[in-house]
């Protein structure tokens, strides 16, 4: 038991997977727990019959501020933000802010190897989880989670010195950060989340405390070919590592590729890791994933042959890029987890056949622009669904003589599946890669993706 908490009053905010998991983490400690949620009680029963305790205290429906009055700490979800007045009352009265990420970090016993970025966290932190395991002797143990899977803060009695922990962590779960990282790894930094962040500049902090903790000891890995992501190079306290396709310049250490080989640099010794025709990932964005993996995996000392073996045969995650079928020569892909344009854009560059695009959702207040450029050159229909279906169009413009041939505008994602079956034809790729989230329909992105495998997998 971890005395820290014993009879510590801790009011928890957010009753989802993170405030679950993280309530039942504290009370097993000896902690008083108080978990509220807005949401109405009648929506949260399932969860509430599954959490007793004596010494946990349910408030949902409203977040009152004189919860405030008997909490010693206050502990946030994700999804939560900052400037939740019961959040800004707590900063004021000078109460101490955490979440479950902070926690965990806090409290593991191994080391912690985590992962930001704008794109293709996932992934990356998949990868690295694969080379992990495969790296580690009998007995020992690679823990992958964080803001995919399962948050680990409950397993941390299961976790011994030796075992390997790898995190994907998002701009929420870092706002808080203060915990210092073994090895941090910043993908990209490209605009995303404007609509809770409000800025670039803020949204860019907050993937920068990923590595403002760190000791002189640590790792950082960087992308030098994303300036975002290289632009924080000036923060980094430990060794850097960097990862891009080309060369490297005299006197750095990180990943590159060379005569169809992804090689690393570190101290001037040059090495082969891996192949590149060994990745199955489809994209030029996935082999800077792989990249990003291999340099994150050189900082945290994994052997080549684990690198090797993480790589060999993954053929992605669920809801990035995945195919779905093929039916009558058209090629369903799933890519729900895109919630940005830069990731449609990123997807649509991957394919080189015709297209029918799948966007919509709920807008982050991100510029369409750019995408919509695209479109016009690269896609033959576009079918729009969702909150910026209107938003979207007027950013596409009408279809001319060229690109997109069509544009049809669906109130749900089910509808334009239908619409989408009736333009495309043999050779076709039919891809939903939303640029917008899920909320306007669905719970997550998950919960989009799994309904348009369903609703393509029942097209006759």
């Amino acid at each position: 038991m971890n005395q820290q908490w014993a009879g510590k009053r801790v009011l928890i905010l957010g009753a989802a997977r993170q405030g679950l998991a993280l309530t039942r983490y504290l009370l097993a400690q000896g902690a008083w727990v108080t978990l509220n949620d807005k949401r109405p009680g009648e929506q949260l029963k399932t969860s509430m019959e599954g959490l007793t305790h004596p010494h946990l205290t349910w408030v949902t429906g409203d977040h009152p501020l004189e919860l405030l009055d008997s909490a010693e700490i206050v502990c946030l979800s994700g999804g939560v933000p900052l400037d939740l007045p019961i959040v800004r009352a707590a900063a004021a009265r000078g109460l101490p802010l955490s979440n479950d990420s902070q926690i965990f970090i806090e409290a593991c016993p191994a080391p912690v190897t985590a992962i930001t970025g704008s794109a293709g966290k996932t992934t990356t932190t998949t990868l690295v989880g694969r080379m992990a395991q495969h790296g580690l002797a009998p007995g020992q143990r690679a823990w992958v989670g964080g803001n995919i899977g399962q948050p680990l803060v409950e397993f941390i009695d299961q976790i011994s010195p030796e075992d390997r922990v790898v995190l994907e962590l998002s701009s929420f779960q870092l706002e808080l950060m203060t915990a210092p990282i073994a090895v941090a790894a910043v993908l990209n930094i490209t605009p995303n989340h404007l609509d809770r962040h409000g800025t670039l500049e803020a949204y860019t902090a907050a993937k920068a405390r990923i590595l403002d903790y760190q000791h002189p000891g640590s790792r950082a890995v960087l992308n030098r070919e994303d300036p975002g992501a290289w632009n924080l190079r000036g923060r980094v306290k430990g060794r850097l590592l960097s990862f891009g396709t080309a060369r490297l310049e005299r006197g750095q250490d990180g990943v590159y590729t060379a005569d169809g080989q992804i090689r690393c640099c570190q101290g001037g010794k040059d090495s082969v890791l891996l192949p590149l025709d060994l990745i199955r990932l489809r994209g030029e964005h996935n082999k800077m994933n792989v990249l990003a993996a291999c340099a994150i995996a050189c900082a945290a000392e994994f052997p080549v042959e684990a690198m090797l073996a993480g790589v060999s045969g993954f053929t992605g995650v669920p809801h990035r890029l995945e195919l779905v079928r093929v039916l009558r020569g058209v090629a369903w892909y799933n890519d729900s987890i895109a919630t940005a344009p830069e990731r449609t854009a990123a997807a649509i560059r991957s394919f080189k056949e015709p297209l029918v695009l799948l966007l919509g959702g709920r807008d982050k207040n991100l510029p369409w622009e750019d995408l919509a450029s695209l479109v016009r050159k690269r896609v033959d229909h576009v079918i729009l669904f969702g909150e910026a279906a209107e938003k979207i169009a007027a950013a596409i413009g009408r279809p001319g003589f060229g690109r997109p041939y069509t544009l049809t505008r669906c109130s749900g994602l089910q509808e334009a599946v239908q619409a989408a079956a009736e333009v495309a034809e043999a050779g076709d790729v039919v891809l939903l890669s939303p640029g917008g989230t899920s909320y306007d329909q669905f719970r997550d992105f998950e919960e989009r993706g799994e309904s348009y495998r369903l609703w393509v997998n029942q097209l006759s």
